[in-house]
Formats: C-alpha cells, structure tokens, sequence
C-alpha cells in the first residue's frame, strides 16, 4: 500500500515504515504525530489505485517526527578574471525527518 501526499507545494510517495526528509516544519517536536490529509493518490495491496477527491476525502496518512537534520551544503562561486573579485555563497537546506506510521482509510 502506497499513498502520494502534498505537503506545502511538494508531492511525495510514501509507505508504511518508510523514513522520509521533508521541508523543515519548525514548530514541530520529536515525538510528535504529525497527519496529512492532503492525499492525492491512495493504492491498496492489489495495486488498485484512487485518485483524486475521492482520495483526498477518504484517506490520511500519520507520520511520527523523528528530528531535524541539515542536508548537503552548495556553494555557489561568482569569479571575475582580471578583477581580483570573487564571491562565494554557500546554502544548506534545513529538513524534518519523519517516519510513516500508517495509511489510513476512512
């Protein structure tokens, strides 16, 4: 059974057990229960897939948090030959890591 969940403009495709990072949800604790209801697609064991509003009305998925985590740093160099200018960058996405609990149907 696999579910396709929207949380804030991403989409991802999760299973029960799973571990996934999602975009950093601040207020959030370790520990805590977090619900998606915003289900797009639901699949049950026979690969029988719903999508849409009927999806979205009759299906959520739990998921517990499990921390935070930092990914990967890129830099970004900006180098001007002959000028002696150069500027560096760096970035470093901040995410939540969650685990899914289970996919419920209503």
């Amino acid at each position: 059974m696999y579910a396709i969940i929207k949380d804030r403009g991403k989409q991802y495709k999760v299973r029960a057990g799973e571990r996934h990072l999602i975009d950093l949800k601040a207020d959030a604790q370790v520990g805590e229960t977090l619900e998606f209801n915003d289900v797009l697609v639901y699949s049950n064991e026979k690969d029988n897939a719903t999508f849409g509003t009927a999806a979205s009305k009759s299906a959520k998925v739990i998921a517990e948090v499990e921390g935070m985590k930092k990914g990967v740093k890129s830099m970004t160099i900006k180098f001007r030959r002959r000028k002696e200018s150069m500027t560096r960058r760096g970035h470093r996405e901040k995410y939540t890591r969650i685990k899914i609990k289970e996919i419920r149907l209503d």
